[in-house]
């Protein structure tokens, strides 16, 4: 039976001994906020389960020391929301980390693995999930919702064993923890550097247009954060794109245009107008996105190309060695990408570099 705590010194006191390892599980609400909601903290440790309340005062203190420990191994499934919960919310991130999806993909299981998939192929239990759109956050939680959180974690050690040992034979225990300390950074960056490339309407901009729709999503994303609202509820996409293509002459024109669009945010003219009009100090850095001509389209289809054979000699699943995103901003910039540093750049490097064209000037 899994226990319940809400008591800080009921948990100090399960955790009195710090484990070598425990598996760990969260379940957080974002339908509303920027940052998510921590609702629950599931946490393994050797036979038992533990099912923590992190709404309950002086949890969130308690389980800060664990998290926090170098000298526990945090074994987790998908992690990257999870440590951006973790985080926000315990003011630490559990680390080292053992991801075992990631994990999964460098012993060629495959991508993206779900826990449910993954904990039928090593254990052969075949999970049961009924809770997925659940509210976390009421109280107390049903049974079904706590079997449910239980099952998320009690497998993880059973998993953790077996792909270690997989990843140990195969010489890639190196390459899980380059990731994992990715993952762990990439949790407490302040937004993506370069979002207008995740936008498929900013190929159509031109140069100039999509600096300022740069300027305008960094923007968004530092408000969001300090709002905790969603991205979308402080400037939506569409506007923000039509605000980078056709930028209004002055202030005036801006609130005009604000207060013709059903979704704008009115009382954020003047931010906005600052946003709009003001260079960034790295924006000539940034990496165009591109509508792709025939000579683009068949250098980044040599890159892949070179990729996937590459993947297919290392048993990797495609998208696991490079993304056709992180192909696209090596293509553009000659830049290898923070995503693409250690193991994978070792491997890829001595294929690509000869594939690869000299970088294009980045105009305003």
């Amino acid at each position: 039976m899994p226990l319940w705590i809400d008591e800080p010194a009921t948990l100090r006191a399960r955790l009195q001994s710090p484990p070598a390892w425990v598996g760990l599980d969260t379940e957080f609400v974002r339908e509303r906020t920027y940052w998510p909601q921590l609702a629950l903290v599931q946490m393994a440790i050797g036979d038992e389960i533990l099912l923590i309340d992190p709404l309950a005062p002086g949890i969130a203190e308690a389980l800060r020391p664990l998290l926090a420990d170098p000298g526990v191994l945090k074994v987790m499934h998908s992690a990257s929301e999870d440590l951006v919960a973790l985080s926000h919310d315990c003011g630490v991130l559990p680390a080292p980390l053992f991801d075992t999806q990631i994990a999964a993909a460098l012993c060629g299981l495959g991508g993206g693995m779900g826990y449910q998939k993954l904990v039928q192929e090593i254990t052969g239990v075949a999970l049961v999930k009924g809770e997925t759109r659940s509210d976390w956050l009421r109280r107390p939680l049903s049974d079904s919702q706590l079997e449910y959180a239980a099952d998320d974690v009690v497998h993880l050690g059973a998993i953790y064993r077996e792909l270690d040992s997989r990843l140990r034979a195969l010489g890639r225990r190196e390459w899980l923890d380059q990731d994992g300390a990715r993952m762990l950074v990439n949790a407490t960056e302040e937004g993506e550097r370069w979002p207008h490339l995740s936008m498929r309407s900013a190929q159509f901009l031109e140069a100039d247009a999509q600096l300022r729709l740069l300027r305008l999503l960094r923007w968004r994303d530092a408000q969001a954060r300090a709002s905790d609202k969603p991205r979308s509820w402080i400037l939506d996409n569409e506007l923000a794109t039509g605000l980078a293509r056709t930028p209004p002459a002055d202030r005036a024109q801006l609130q005009a245009q604000l207060e013709s669009h059903p979704k704008a945010p009115r009382k954020l003219g003047d931010a906005i107008w600052q946003a709009l009009s003001t260079p960034l100090a790295d924006e000539l850095q940034a990496p165009r996105a591109r509508n792709a001509n025939s000579d683009d389209k068949n250098a980044l289809k040599r890159l892949q190309d070179a990729v996937s054979a590459r993947s297919a000699e290392l048993g990797l699943p495609d998208g696991i060695l490079a993304s056709r995103r992180y192909l696209e901003a090596l293509q553009e910039t000659g830049n290898w990408p923070a995503a693409l540093s250690g193991w994978r750049r070792a491997e890829l490097e001595p294929l690509l570099s000869p594939l690869l064209s000299p970088p294009r000037e980045v105009t305003g």
